[in-house]
């Protein structure tokens, strides 16, 4: 496991300060923000552990309400809504400074046998054959100010290898469909709601700028403001992190200064493993030009 990635595990394990109420710290990823992957992964590992663990997680909807800051730790209180004969259901706040910065609802279910189907994998290269997120991203490190650079050399905790390929510094509209391999950068304990907190923390990396994609413009582009508002993602199977997933993602709509984006995340055997949704914050600010 890679010292990134052994930090990002630890984050998320959370310290438990009451019975229903835990700690978290944070991770500076070289974002403005605190990473709303970061705070989605630790709110849900905050609700699993007031869980039975025969129950699993099927789904989490959540709302990011204010910018987070990555050098101050996480607060989640836990409120135990129902523990009902089938399903359990969980409420989270994520507080900083007093304020809470994220809230959401978690479900979760025994397993149980019933009708199955579910949409193909689409066709796209396999990793073996693409360039990491970081690979890519190095040989851009020329072309930016040193401070970025120095951003882009960091180690992630996430191995991203992009199908879909955008110059980020001069985009070009493509239609809105982006392809990513993603996985752990490291092997992980057979821990399966570790495994579902990480791919609940890597859902929200490329998510919202595949509505950005259409307009010619990118995360990058120093006049576009951009945050994420929502986040939903539900768990149809279980997963592991340490294993190749592909992230197929669309975004059928945009407008009003938002964006919408979903996405299906696939094993290496085809089988839909997740499926997640997301609207962002897209505006053009004049004023930044």
């Amino acid at each position: 496991m890679s010292d990134t990635l052994d930090t990002l595990v630890n984050l998320l394990s959370l310290e438990r300060i009451e019975e229903n109420l835990f700690r978290g710290a944070s991770q500076d990823l070289g974002f403005p923000q605190l990473f709303g992957g970061q705070v989605v992964g630790q709110a849900l590992s905050a609700a699993s552990q007031t869980v039975a663990p025969e129950r699993h997680v099927h789904s989490m909807h959540g709302y990011f309400l204010r910018p987070g800051d990555s050098h101050q730790p996480v607060v989640y209180d836990v409120d135990r809504v129902r523990d009902g004969g089938s399903f359990t259901t969980r409420r989270v706040s994520a507080i900083q400074k007093g304020q809470t910065i994220f809230t959401c609802s978690a479900s979760f279910q025994a397993d149980e046998t019933g009708f199955e189907h579910q949409l193909p994998m689409p066709e796209v290269v396999g990793p073996e054959n693409l360039l990491s997120e970081w690979e890519l991203l190095h040989k851009l490190t020329p072309l930016v100010p040193a401070r970025v650079a120095e951003k882009l050399r960091r180690p992630k905790p996430i191995e991203i290898r992009p199908v879909t390929l955008q110059d980020p510094i001069n985009p070009q509209p493509i239609e809105p469909i982006r392809h990513i391999w993603f996985r752990a950068d490291g092997s992980l304990p057979d821990n399966p709601a570790l495994h579902k907190y990480l791919v609940a923390y890597a859902s929200d990396f490329s998510f919202i700028g595949t509505a950005l994609q259409p307009h010619g413009v990118s995360s990058w582009s120093k006049f576009i403001q951009l945050a994420s508002l929502d986040h939903a993602i539900w768990f149809h199977r279980e997963v592991r992190a340490d294993e190749w997933l592909l992230y197929s993602m669309d975004s059928p709509w945009a407008g009003n200064a938002r964006g919408f984006a979903r996405g299906s995340i696939f094993n290496r055997a085809g089988q839909l493993v997740a499926s997640v949704a997301q609207e962002g914050l897209i505006r053009v600010r004049e004023d930044w030009k």
